[in-house]
C-alpha cells in the first residue's frame, strides 16, 4: 500500500484539542520529527486538519 512521509514543523502549544489529537494519530509528537503514514482518506483528512503545523513529503 502507499504510504505519505509527514514532519511536524510548528508547534501544536496554543492550538486545539482536536488539532493536537490528530498530530498523536500521525505518529508527530517532537518537532521534525518525520513519520511514514498509509495513503487512505482517513489519513488524509488528519493531515489536512493539521495542514498549517505539518509538511507532507511524497
Amino acid at each position: 500500500m502507499a504510504t505519505v512521509k509527514v514532519r511536524l514543523v510548528k508547534s501544536p502549544i496554543g492550538y486545539p484539542k482536536d488539532q493536537k489529537a490528530a498530530l498523536k494519530v500521525l505518529g508527530l509528537t517532537k518537532m521534525n520529527r518525520v513519520r511514514e503514514v498509509q495513503d487512505n482518506p482517513a489519513m488524509r483528512g488528519q493531515i489536512r486538519k493539521v495542514a498549517h503545523l505539518v509538511e507532507v513529503l511524497e
